[in-house]
């Protein structure tokens, strides 16, 4: 029984969503898939998968052993890679994600220049304001803001970005410039739920954290509408210095309470750990790390 073709198998009839799907993607008869699910099903002594003349589905000890088995056929694949590419140039998938502005910001023209230099290397980006699970949904490389909890993962620190305050200058033209948090009560106010989840906004005053309640006129769930709103003078909003940077170096935007600014938060670039290294992820990181600690100029402190 060859057990690494069963679970190949078995991996592409759930990915298939069929019996059929899965031997026209492993390029083998129908009757070979049947009799593989079959052996593989026997040799567990359980059922993975329940058959219609319609439709395949995965039973609940089959969705268990189907993660388990991604994750063999990852490690294979990624042991095949570290052999390969101590001779060669990094190939395959690569999967990266980060958050929406950073990705179309940052990560993209990397991925540009790193895709360019490894033309054997193909890429999905995933650019999405919420903390993609690496190892569940098979991510090579994440950008990660904030600080990280302890795991498994491998992180390297790029650099760090602020919570800055901005405004464009013809609103503070018009309403004045706050001096202290306090008068954030009078202007208005843009809260953009990715940054500032809740009705507060945190400053150091006197060497003293506080969270301050803001009203916001406009609350919004998406960080590039937020700006937009900020441009276009409505008032007062609270974003990452890199999301801004463009803009107060153009003179588009001011930022103002800088004295009152929390901590900085770290950016890190996060990968799995494992016993061999992916060559096309170890060759992005190295990428990645030189030029967001290069980035300076673009809201990112090294």
């Amino acid at each position: 029984m060859d057990r690494l073709h069963l679970i190949q198998v078995f991996v592409a009839v759930v990915d298939a969503n069929g019996f059929a799907g899965a031997a026209r993607k492993l390029n083998i008869s129908p009757p070979a898939v049947t009799r593989a699910i079959a052996e593989l099903e026997a040799h567990l002594g359980a059922r993975l998968l329940t058959r219609t003349t319609r439709v395949v589905r995965v039973t609940e000890a089959g969705a268990r052993y189907v993660e388990d088995c991604r994750r063999i056929l990852t490690e294979l694949a990624e042991a095949d890679e570290s052999v390969i590419g101590l001779h060669g140039a990094p190939r395959g998938r690569l999967t990266v994600t980060a958050p929406v502005l950073f990705g179309a910001l940052h990560v993209t023209p990397i991925m540009s220049e790193y895709l360019q230099r490894y033309p054997e290397v193909s890429a999905a980006c995933w650019f999405v304001d919420r903390v993609v699970n690496l190892t569940d949904e098979g991510v090579d490389v994440a950008v990660r803001i904030g600080e990280l909890p302890d795991s498994s993962l491998q992180a390297i620190r790029v650099g760090s970005v602020r919570r800055v305050v901005c405004a464009a200058p013809a609103y503070l033209a018009q309403h004045g410039v706050p001096q202290s948090p306090e008068e954030l009560a009078a202007h208005t106010l843009v809260s953009a739920s990715v940054v500032t989840p809740s009705p507060e906004w945190r400053f150091v005053v006197d060497g003293v954290s506080r969270l301050v309640k803001v009203a916001p006129r406009m609350f919004t769930t998406t960080n590039d509408s937020a700006l937009a709103a900020a441009l276009g003078g409505l008032g007062l909003t609270r974003l990452m210095s890199y999301q801004v940077a463009a803009q107060v170096r153009n003179g588009g935007l001011k930022i103002v309470l800088e004295a009152f600014e929390p901590a900085p938060l770290p950016v890190h670039l996060v990968h799995r750990e494992g016993r061999h290294a992916s060559h096309k992820a170890r060759a992005f990181i190295d990428l990645a790390v030189e030029r967001l600690r290069a980035s300076g100029g673009d809201g990112i402190t090294a």
